[in-house]
């Protein structure tokens, strides 16, 4: 079974006509390649070399005035476009296109000074000052008032100008606040609260289960935010109330992006959303932009930086339906917020960068064109640093622009994948709720459990919620899946009695929408499809391990687990890994089920890698997909992109050793087009190939 195409943009055209963002990709004519641009930091003679600069990396999209709220309007309602009117100018006259902010990211130090009430307040009751960025409630009026103004301003007097290709809307949302806790915030949370639970305070004392230490409530009136308590606050409020919060901010966005789309319709949307970023459903706010954006920093000291950045583009282009995305931000180099600060060693940008493009990306850019000389990033990295042209850092900014102009008929190809893991922000939220069975269940950490297992069997995944349409996917895997409403539940049920194969790790189907348990003894809603019963949770104090090994198919593995157990009953599972230390030999470790025309599996436990790989590999194997090419080293990535008849094999050697890679059919170097590859491609340290190929007619159905 394979995946069906997933091209849908989000946001569409007229019946027959291009989207917004369609024209957006067009206008490019190749791989967008640029950065954030910040002339206003520096005096206006310096534009000249930007722009010359720019040239010779072969840059065509920039990011303009993301923080230029307080240069455009001042002081209250004198507003003066003047400065960026000639930027855009003079951006236009040298082919580069204009991702525009809408500058609302940071209110100008005048707006605090009037209404200091804007200002967001902690959960203890921080009122948090302004001197940074995002200082502003997401429910204040006041706020959403004064920028749809700008907005407004903005969108009228830049309508129809050459350079504008897209609308960037604020700035990471939820970075720095992902909630506020003031009064204005009490007051949109009991709205919000009326209309989630239609007025009835009994279907919210019901989904909130009130009656657990005297929370009854008799009114919506007297409900507040989830603020600091004696002990552990009320889990569905505190659940409700990260949905509330997620919903506000995308609120600000729906503000400004319906003025945008009322006076310039012909221009795409975009926000960019950030890598690991908890407070923001991004398969919620992804329909309401026309192009998914993502700001990704990687941290050169991990042990396998690539890991993340591949889980987070994946998720990327699940949400946008499997359309081109944009590469928003990422560091020339190093950042400047972590403890210690990495320089990404030479090679790692550009091979970081391919990879990017590798899941689906048609744009790479960064943050930013030129290092500041001044203010609280400084330190961080840009594409022009401050040691200037004559730098690795530059010299490596350059040589990957050009390259990337090489390729001008890659974007617009489209990443296709057999297997899905499941993600839910919902889920997330309420995995790391406290007063569980372990406070090791961490959302993030046990994703990249079952990510990096596949990532090393060669195998390409989509990243999509549970309520998708599974039935393209040969496999789908389920992390952990605490958080899972009936409606999900038959979604996975009607996949695997359909035909498909379904893995699920612990601790899943515990809890419905309203972080209640599903009653009759755990995972309830998929006991039936699982073939099991969890009698009992058993954690694992730290650094506690257990014994497991392999029956049947699986009989010559032997590993270990860690972290976590449950007390598990056969009501239809065969084992197909068992426990072996002494109190638990033979209860199983890991279950297959046969349901329906599908089989499903169920781990009951957190297995080293080495043996995730093995279950997962007997789990592809089962369900007839294969490596995107056999045979690959640890450590060495290939994606392949195909469409419109073209076909593009990406090869990322993420090591620091040389590798020889066999492939097959017939392929020419897309950076070196002269050059055939006969069989063989030597990837060097850290290395990149990119060869090009013909679309057959079964991949271009598939």
């Amino acid at each position: 079974m394979n995946a069906v195409p997933r091209d849908v943009m989000p946001v569409s055209g007229t019946a027959g006509a291009p989207s917004p963002g369609d024209r957006f990709w067009r206008r490019l004519g190749g791989v967008a390649f640029g950065g954030d641009y910040n002339p206003e930091q520096w005096p206006a003679e310096t534009r000249a070399e930007d722009l010359r600069l720019m040239a010779d990396a072969r840059v065509n999209l920039v990011t303009v005035g993301v923080f230029a709220w307080a240069r455009v309007e001042p002081t209250r309602g004198a507003y003066d476009f003047s400065f960026f009117d000639q930027v855009l100018d003079d951006l236009h006259a040298h082919g580069i296109t204009a991702d525009l902010a809408t500058m609302t990211a940071s209110p100008p130090p005048w707006l605090v000074h009037e209404h200091p009430e804007i200002l967001p307040v902690t959960s203890d009751g921080t009122v948090l000052g302004p001197g940074g960025r995002q200082h502003f409630c997401p429910s204040s009026p006041v706020y959403r008032e004064r920028a749809a103004l700008l907005v407004e301003r903005l969108a009228t007097h830049y309508r129809g100008h050459p350079a504008l290709g897209l609308w960037h809307v604020g700035n990471e949302y939820g970075c720095h606040i992902g909630a506020c806790y003031c009064e204005v915030s009490a007051d949109d949370f009991r709205r919000w609260l009326r209309e989630r639970y239609a007025g009835d305070i009994e279907a919210l004392n019901d989904a909130w289960s009130t009656d657990f230490w005297s929370q009854r409530y008799a009114s919506f009136d007297h409900i507040r935010p989830p603020r600091v308590a004696p002990t552990y606050p009320n889990p569905a409020q505190r659940l409700d109330y990260m949905r509330f919060s997620n919903e506000a901010l995308r609120g600000c966005l729906e503000l400004e992006a319906g003025i945008l789309r009322r006076i310039t319709p012909e221009v795409p949307i975009t926000t960019n959303f950030l890598m690991g970023l908890k407070a923001v459903d991004v398969f919620d706010w992804a329909p309401k932009v026309d192009v998914v954006s993502v700001d990704s920093y990687p941290d050169p000291h991990d042990e396998r930086p690539h890991l993340l950045p591949g889980l987070l583009y994946d998720t990327m282009r699940g949400a946008g339906g499997g359309a081109p995305w944009i590469l928003m931000e990422q560091a020339p180099s190093a950042v400047n917020w972590r403890a210690r600060n990495a320089i990404k060693q030479p090679g790692r940008m550009r091979l970081w960068s391919w990879q990017a493009v590798a899941h689906g990306a048609d744009a790479i850019l960064y943050f930013q064109w030129r290092q500041s000389r001044g203010g609280a990033e400084k330190f961080h990295s840009g594409m022009v640093p401050h040691a200037g042209t004559d730098s690795r850092v530059y010299r490596e900014i350059a040589a990957l622009g050009r390259e990337l102009a090489r390729v001008p008929d890659l974007p617009g190809t489209r990443v296709r994948n057999q297997v899905a893991i499941l993600l839910d922000w919902n889920n997330w939220w309420a995995l790391e709720l406290d007063s569980h069975p372990s406070d090791g269940v961490r959302h993030e950490e046990r994703l990249l459990d079952h990510y990096a297992p596949l990532f090393e069997l060669g195998v390409g995944v989509d990243v999509v919620p549970p309520s998708a349409d599974l039935t393209g996917y040969a496999l789908v895997v389920v992390p952990n899946l605490y958080l899972l409403s009936d409606e999900n539940a038959r979604n996975l049920s009607a996949y695997v009695s359909g035909g498909g194969a379904l893995v699920v790790s612990f601790f899943s189907g515990i809890v419905d929408e309203h972080d209640r348990v599903h009653l009759g003894g755990y995972p309830a809603p998929l006991r039936e499809v699982l073939g099991v019963r969890v009698e009992e949770f058993c954690p694992a104090a730290e650094r506690e391990t257990f014994p497991v090994r392999g029956c049947g198919a699986l009989a010559d593995v032997e590993g270990v687990a860690d972290l976590w157990r449950e007390d598990l009953r056969l009501t239809g599972a065969e084992p197909e890994l068992v426990f072996e230390s002494p109190d638990w030999a033979g209860r199983p470790a890991v279950t297959r089920h046969r349901f329906g025309e599908g089989v499903s599996r169920y781990l009951s436990t957190r297995l080293d890698e080495a043996t995730m790989r093995a279950v997962l590999g007997r789990a592809l194997t089962e369900a007839g997909v294969t490596p995107v090419v056999e045979g690959l080293p640890s450590g060495v990535q290939a994606s392949v992109r195909t469409g419109a008849g073209r076909r593009f094999l990406i090869l990322l050697n993420h090591t620091g050793d040389k590798h020889d890679i066999a492939v097959g059919g017939e392929w020419a170097d897309a950076l070196a087009p002269s050059e055939a590859v006969a069989g063989i491609v030597t990837l060097p340290p850290w290395g990149v190939a990119v060869l090009r190929g013909t679309e057959s007619v079964d991949q271009a159905s598939n």
